[in-house]
């Protein structure tokens, strides 16, 4: 082997090296980050309160009793990096149409336990918590959830298969981990680099959650569930684009809508509270969950 050789070889390995040690870290920053949020006070009737899960988790909650003790329930499920205030308007306005309605802060976000992000594999069993927690609270009334990007990723992706919610909304929601990572990528760099760049965060998972990235997969889970399903998107999205977001609803094997959001981007998308939006959750809800 020539000296040359040996000389571009040492540089080659190093800088593969060097991609393999930054991609690790951005991983880190991304599983860990964790952004301050100012949660405001619960209003009477609302109450805030905290609920444990099984493994040992406090999650923070804000819960609005229903009309009645015994009136359907809606459970929020926020996205990455936000909290259960994302959803305090939304949370409001169903709680006044005569819903029982329950928020919670994900594991590592807003006043919840500490933890890494794991796209939906852990919060899972937040989900079901919650869930639990408010279909008891509404003495078994039928319960729906709106899970929002991770929160729909969550909603899904339990080790048991998805909660067993009366009917689910699922808004803005990836279909896989690993087009979640790249679309991501895409949108601040060329897509040859985000087609390139993706499998070094993506692959990362069994050191990181001990799973490959397809059983990160909501849209395979989606699947599984067999209640009526109302899939939102933001016609914008570039994070979810509407192409993916059909993709979803074609995976929902029973009652099903589709609802998609002009002009709106991811986030707009996850925070929508238009009249048009709210009009279709309502009336979706009425219709698989009774009148409150």
């Amino acid at each position: 082997m020539s000296r040359a050789t040996r000389i571009f070889l040492s540089i080659l390995a190093l800088c593969i090296g060097f991609g393999l040690l930054a991609s690790w870290r951005v991983g880190t920053e991304m599983i860990w980050r964790r952004k301050e949020a100012t949660i405001a006070a619960a209003v009477a009737p609302a109450s805030d309160l905290t609920i444990s899960t099984p493994d040992g988790m406090t999650l923070g909650a804000t819960y609005w009793p229903g009309k009645n003790p015994n009136s359907p329930g809606v459970l929020l499920l926020h996205g990455l990096g936000e909290s259960r205030q994302a959803f305090a308007a939304n949370a409001d306005w169903l709680a006044k149409q005569g819903y029982a309605v329950l928020t919670i802060d994900f594991r590592g976000h807003g006043q919840s336990s500490d933890a890494p992000h794991s796209f939906g594999l852990e919060e899972s069993i937040d989900a079901q918590t919650a869930f639990d927690w408010l279909k008891k609270s509404q003495r078994g009334a039928p319960v729906g959830v709106i899970g929002i990007s991770l929160g729909g990723a969550a909603a899904l992706l339990g080790k048991n298969g998805p909660v067993p919610a009366d009917a689910l909304v699922l808004q803005a929601v990836f279909p896989d981990i690993r087009r979640a990572i790249r679309n991501r990528i895409a949108a601040h760099l060329p897509a040859p680099l985000a087609y390139a760049l993706e499998p070094l965060l993506s692959y990362q998972s069994p050191m990181r959650f001990g799973v490959w990235p397809d059983r990160i997969t909501p849209v395979e889970a989606l699947k599984s569930y067999k209640g009526p399903v109302l899939i939102v998107g933001g016609a914008n999205d570039s994070f979810t684009p509407p192409s993916e977001s059909r993709e979803m609803f074609a995976a929902a094997t029973e009652h099903k809508e589709f609802l998609l959001l002009r002009g709106l981007n991811h986030f707009q998308a996850a925070a929508a509270k238009s009249d048009q939006y709210r009009g279709e959750i309502l009336k979706f809800f009425a219709s698989t969950l009774g009148a409150p």
